[in-house]
């Protein structure tokens, strides 16, 4: 059973992943201060799951990407593009309601009072 629990809590979490990512994005971010952040946050998120996430969002037109080189390490840094920080605030709606809707539906003792539905 842990193992479907483990297999389940790491599709939410994937999936929210995104939209944290996006929102933290707002500003100048290298992959690996993105997971410091996320694990300090309680969030924590395998590299293997970030980077591919990233380059996805790049590759859908709401991250811009850089390497700086000017350091001891080469380093990729993220940001939104102008597409991404017009989505997010819509992103951030949707997210909102799904977020309420499930927090509606854990928090009730009837299905029935959501919809005219028998319950038996």
């Amino acid at each position: 059973m842990s193992s479907l629990f483990e297999k389940i809590g790491a599709e939410l979490r994937r999936g929210l992943v995104q939209i944290v990512a996006l929102s933290l994005l707002r500003q100048r971010l290298y992959g690996y201060q993105i997971v410091k952040i996320l694990a300090a946050a309680g969030l924590e998120t395998e590299e293997g799951t970030l980077y591919p996430l990233l380059r996805r969002l790049e590759s859908q037109g709401l991250l811009l990407s850089e390497w700086d080189t000017a350091g001891a390490r080469p380093r990729k840094y993220y940001e939104l593009s102008r597409e991404g920080r017009d989505a997010l605030p819509k992103l951030e709606l949707v997210w909102r309601d799904i977020t309420g809707a499930v927090g509606r539906i854990l928090d009730s003792d009837s299905p029935a009072e959501f919809a005219e539905v028998e319950v038996k």
